[in-house]
């Protein structure tokens, strides 16, 4: 199953949107339930929200702390 999930798991208190991938809780939550259409459809607006974020998290996040950790041994 194809999910925009980037292990960025924060909320935008202000757009409702995770920070990391562009979908809100409900989606996030719901993504299973979604059939194929409708999780492509929710996917092709994600770019555009996440252009409405405030900001973006400082954390390191744990695909990059991971791909990190892989390139420092």
């Amino acid at each position: 199953m194809e999910s925009p999930c980037i292990l960025v798991c924060s909320i935008d208190m202000k757009t409702g949107y995770c920070f990391g991938c562009g979908r809100t809780r409900d989606e996030i939550g719901a993504w299973t339930t979604y059939t194929d259409q409708e999780r492509r459809s929710i996917m092709q607006s994600l770019p555009e929200r996440l252009e409405t974020v405030e900001r973006k998290p400082r954390r390191e996040t744990r695909r990059t702390r991971m791909a990190r950790e892989r390139e420092t041994g």
